[in-house]
């Protein structure tokens, strides 16, 4: 996939938009092109030698959106010829993607997707949720109409997807909103800060999201975020965002995927002979 949006630092674009001539993000645009809207949604991507960012651009959403699940292989052998190139632009890839936690590299062992605990689950999104109850704070204490307003377009994709029951859509527009979002908090820190949280944290997301039930919970949950940030109601724009991310916890600690793949994690481990970077 070819990029019309560029990630840059937040001090470098106005939030919702990228570098100069580019085009800017829209519900439209991000599903034309879900790479730049992820390299857009996490930190310090971009800027490897090209062959590199590319394998490391279709493994990431691989991750993401769960076609490779924790535990699976990646043969470094298989993805130079998928993607045509020697073994040196894969290891870089997958290098890469080991910083961002989604991935493990073992000394003599192939790489595999990495695993989880609940309890690491669970500390991502207590993060998100303070992070984003500050961003909830200052939209509604600072941010003037016409650029919350921004956010009603996001909304409204939002609600066609869970109108067609699309929940892979539905979590690619989740993402945009909340990049749009954190941009009107107008604070650059904060925006990184969020960003600083990275794949792993898009992983979890769509995992929760693809619950049963959890497209048509977050979507109504939404609506009342935007009510109170019009509503210049902070107190009440504050719970409904940690409420919306605690939710996505809940998603996955009652799906039991999470436990059932750290179970794995322990069986990865005997099966190759490596310690376990699991820990129950």
């Amino acid at each position: 996939m070819t990029g019309s949006l560029a990630p840059e630092p937040p001090e470098a674009v106005a939030p919702g938009t990228v570098k100069p001539g580019a085009t800017a993000l829209t519900p439209e645009s991000a599903m034309r092109d879900r790479r730049a809207l992820m390299l857009a949604s996490i930190r310090d991507v971009g800027g490897h030698e090209p062959l590199a960012q590319d394998i490391f651009d279709a493994l990431a959403i691989d991750i993401v959106e769960g076609e490779l699940r924790p535990g699976d292989t990646l043969n470094s052998v298989d993805l130079a010829r998928r993607f045509g190139t020697s073994r040196t632009p894969v290891r870089e890839a997958l290098t890469e993607l080991e910083r961002h936690g989604v991935v493990v590299v073992p000394p003599r062992r192939r790489p595999y997707v990495a695993y989880a605990t609940l309890k690491q689950v669970r500390d991502v999104y207590e993060v998100r949720a303070s992070l984003f109850a500050l961003v909830s704070e200052l939209i509604a204490d600072h941010c003037p109409p016409e650029r919350i307003a921004e956010l009603d377009a996001w909304q409204q994709a939002l609600e066609d997807d869970v109108a067609c029951g699309n929940s892979g859509d539905y979590f690619w527009h989740n993402v945009g909103f909340r990049f749009i979002e954190a941009g009107l908090s107008g604070n650059g820190d904060l925006e990184r800060l969020i960003k600083a949280l990275g794949l792993r944290t898009l992983q979890l997301r769509h995992l929760s999201l693809s619950q049963p039930g959890q497209i048509q919970r977050s979507v109504a949950d939404h609506r009342r975020l935007l009510r109170a940030y019009a509503e210049r109601d902070k107190v009440a724009a504050v719970a409904m965002t940690r409420a919306l991310i605690m939710g996505g916890y809940r998603a996955i600690e009652q799906s039991g995927l999470v436990e059932n793949e750290a179970r794995g994690e322990l069986d990865h481990a005997a099966e190759s002979g490596l310690p376990s970077r699991v820990r129950q």
